[in-house]
């Protein structure tokens, strides 16, 4: 028995013609959006960049002269490229698939007749049909509704279900959880309030890296210096033939042009970008593993640097579900067998919905019932006679139900405390106020001898009269099971974490508390209301003082309640504004714009697509515990790019020393871009690769970008500074050219070879291994006589192999020194 509220005529919907005329306006609900760069957009922001350009001109020159040995260089641009290109269309796509709707049809009423259609082909005034399970497809006003609830959390947040009645507004995205309804259309497509909150998460972004920010400054800084330094070195190895005529008609320009093409590639730290995205590829991958989607590479690293972690509750914390928390009896105590066999009967009346569904589940554990007790209880009531049992279903309306057993002629009614208890029992019904206060939801049961009414000329059932509380029954939200665990996790990381919710303050700290979560100080919780907050907060319009000032306000907060989506981003933008790396968790659209600002969004598995997308982690099976593993990765992307970004720009800097000192003391370019492949890839490239992939469990530390520069720049110098030496020493006492060369690489490899052992640090096994594996394939190099001739090297004589050791030790010493004094450098400053 329920109700239904009737319009005035009958509803037939749209006829054919009409909805013909509005499918030909465009008024259907149909929605695509398109994110604001292309693919073609993308390709051609990575592949025109400063570098390529210069390494591609380069490229071209080489070949052009007929230098292919020389064009190795090429492979490593073209990786580069294709890297960062499908990184970034990866990231594109995620968006392109963003789908707010989850329902894929409906049911709408044309021609007086119900129709299924895809949810694209609804359009304006349509008259739509809702039943449990659907997802309200556009925004609405009620017609009919017949004890119709829906879930609004993924839009509010608030996790109560609403009970719209005849004329009530219905918003696309929310969930049907008990009941039927017809509705009929008043925003569509694109003007749908789900599709509005969305669009903005829509826009294309990429999310902040330090790691990739600090890289691009040293490659902005090294792009301004890098064409003047190859022009100034070009025009002198130019010189050395006389003049620049002379170097034309000789054909000796081809030689000046590839030895500035050689000082330009060994400037560039062209594997670094690649290894970087290579690095956050590996750990995408490793945590696919794990069930965690890494929607943009970067992401890895950034919760590894996060030091406050704002949860939304409704579907993060907890599971969306409800349990069965306590059963007691109207004196507090413990509930008596009748009781629970009532409570067993009721979670059975009429259509499924979240309160039953919860009682019925709660009483077949061990504690209550137990499975065999439930199939007692529902037999008993059943048994010799069908027709024992009268029952009146729940009602939104009415807030209550019920069902008379003939046999004992008692009644037992449930219900909604201020419902079933007024008037009758109001020391439990304060009780059940005063439980209710803790944020938990509170159901209450009563009996009676006599059984509820029907008012005259209606068919509305009534209260039955002598009502007697039998109990109140608890219902808590269901927290996820390794929350607790997790929390505890970033606990001790230092992470700060913040319970944000469009429930009540009371609600959200109930749930909080027991999800573990404690105080930064690890006193009481301190619990606001949203409401209370600054005026400003929330508007999409905050200046800096309204930032401010809301910063200020949260600072100490652990829980916030009657939060609004707005007030959820601007709370995300404050905490930036105050110096925080702030990630934010949630599932419903209406934590998509949060998401989209905080340094790292991760989104719930079973959450809206909308926040899936815009989302930079998310966790496919909805687990907490995936988040350390993410931390863990984030550390080993850090770390281990430090060390591979000290190895390419140290490569760097005593590049850069050499082509200057040449270009300044007008001598020939010591080497040629082959020769300077077989130095970068033994001593860089492949070491680099190998320490990318290795585990690391360092902690993050500030100062990313500080801590190379402070290695790469001096260590750089002091290699640049021994090689030079080494050549001006062979070249001032007339080696052949040959020999100057040869003595050059190896000291220059030497140099690179010990870099590698300072960043490889601690020297376990298997990286002393690759260093021992990297200076023999030099030798073995250097021994046999077909790469020694494919390299333009030679076997060096005695002389030139005492010069090669003595400066090789000089070189060593003079790194490890650097070493030192950095190494005391950052332990006196921390």
């Amino acid at each position: 028995m329920s109700t239904t509220n009737l319009p005035e005529a009958p509803v037939t919907g749209l006829s054919a013609v009409q909805v013909a005329e509005r499918v030909s306006a465009g008024r259907t609900n149909e929605y695509r959006e398109r994110t604001s760069r292309s693919a073609a957009q993308i390709l051609r922001a990575n592949v025109f960049t400063i570098f390529n350009g210069i390494l591609g001109v380069a490229l071209v020159l080489v070949l052009a002269l007929g230098h292919w040995a020389d064009a190795l260089f090429g492979f490593v641009l073209l990786l580069n490229t294709a890297t960062g290109t499908l990184a970034e269309i990866r990231a594109k796509r995620a968006l392109d698939r963003l789908a707010v709707l989850e329902t894929p049809r409906a049911v709408v009423l044309r021609d007086g007749a119900e129709k299924e259609v895809t949810v694209g082909e609804v359009v304006i005034d349509d008259v739509v049909r809702l039943s449990a399970g659907q997802q309200v497809p556009a925004d609405g006003e009620v017609i009919t509704s017949d004890g119709l609830e829906i879930d609004e959390s993924i839009l509010t947040g608030e996790s109560r279900p609403v009970r719209p009645e005849s004329g009530a507004q219905v918003m696309s995205g929310t969930t049907v959880t008990a009941g039927t309804g017809l509705f009929r259309t008043t925003a569509v497509g694109g003007d749908a309030y789900a599709h509005r909150l969305a669009r903005e998460a829509r826009r294309y972004s990429l999310v902040v890296s330090e790691l990739q920010a600090g890289t691009n400054r040293v490659l902005h800084w090294i792009s301004w210096a890098i064409v003047p330094v190859a022009l100034v070195l070009m025009w002198s190895q130019l010189r050395l033939s006389g003049s620049i005529s002379e170097a034309w008609s000789s054909g000796a320009w081809r030689h000046a042009v590839v030895a500035g093409i050689a000082g330009v590639v060994s400037m560039v730290p062209q594997g670094l970008v690649l290894l970087t995205s290579v690095n956050f590829a590996t750990a995408s991958l490793a945590l696919a593993r794990r069930n965690v989607l890494v929607q943009e590479l970067p992401a890895v690293e950034v919760l590894a640097r996060v030091d406050t972690l704002c949860l939304d509750k409704t579907g993060t914390i907890t599971t969306g579900r409800i349990r069965l928390g306590e059963i007691l009896g109207a004196d507090g105590g413990q509930a008596p067998p009748d009781m629970l066999s009532a409570l067993a009967v009721l979670s059975t009346v009429g259509d499924a919905n979240t309160t039953a569904d919860a009682i019925r589940e709660g009483l077949r554990e061990p504690e209550h019932l137990g499975e065999q007790g439930m199939k007692k209880a529902l037999t008993a009531a059943g048994e010799g006679d069908p027709g024992r049992i009268e029952s009146v279903p729940f009602s939104s309306r009415r807030k209550w139900s019920a069902f008379s057993d003939n046999a004992s002629e008692t009644t037992w009614v449930l219900g909604a405390p201020e419902i079933v208890l007024a008037n009758h029992s109001e020391p439990v019904l304060e009780r059940a106020r005063q439980i209710a206060a803790r944020g938990v939801r509170v159901v209450a049961l009563a009996r009676s001898n006599s059984t509820w009414t029907l008012a005259p000329g209606e068919d509305e059932p009534q209260l039955p009269e002598s009502l007697e509380a039998a109990g109140i029954i608890v219902l808590i939200e269901e927290i996820r099971p390794d929350a607790e665990e997790t929390l505890a996790y970033f606990r001790l990381q230092g992470v700060e974490a913040k319970v944000i919710s469009g429930d009540s303050p009371e609600t959200v700290a109930a749930v909080a508390r027991q999800a573990g979560v404690t105080a930064p100080d690890g006193g009481e919780l301190v619990v606001l209301d949203a409401r209370t907050l600054p005026a400003g907060s929330g508007s999409g319009q905050e200046t800096d003082e309204d930032l401010e000032r809301l910063a200020d306000a949260v600072e100490g907060a652990s829980v916030l309640g009657r939060v609004t989506p707005e007030q959820k981003r601007a709370l995300v933008r404050a905490l930036k504004s105050h110096g925080h790396v702030v990630a934010m968790t949630g599932d419903g659209v209406n934590d998509a714009l949060a998401l989209k600002d905080a340094d790292l969004g991760i989104a719930m598995g079973n959450g809206a697509p909308a926040t899936k997308a815009v989302a930079r982690l998310v966790l496919l099976k909805g687990q907490f515990s995936a988040l350390p593993g993410v931390v863990a990765e984030g550390r080993r992307v850090m770390a281990n790019t430090e060390r591979i970004a000290s190895l390419f720009l140290a490569k760097t800097i005593y590049a850069s020393l050499i082509a200057v000192v040449v270009a300044a003391t007008a001598v020939a370019y010591p080497f040629l871009p082959r020769q300077l492949t077989v130095v970068s890839s033994l001593t860089i490239g492949i070491p680099a690769f190998v320490l990318a992939m290795a585990p690391s469990s360092q902690r993050y530390r500030k100062g990313f970008l500080g801590r190379v520069l402070s290695l790469c720049v001096p260590a750089g110098i002091m290699a640049g500074t021994v090689t030079l030496a080494t050549y001006l020493w062979l070249t001032l006492t007339h080696a052949p050219r040959a020999q100057v060369t040869t003595a050059t690489t190896l000291v220059l490899i030497t140099c690179g070879l010990w870099l590698l052992t300072l960043t490889a640090r601690p020297l376990t096994s298997w990286r002393l291994g690759l260093v021992v594996l990297m200076g023999s394939i030099v030798l073995l190099g250097v021994v046999a006589p077909p790469v020694r001739a494919f390299f333009l090297l030679a076997w060096p004589t005695p002389g030139v192999w005492w010069v090669i050791l003595l400066m090789a030790c000089l070189a060593i010493v003079g790194i490890e020194l650097v070493h030192f004094v950095r190494r005391r450098i950052v332990r006196d400053r921390s």
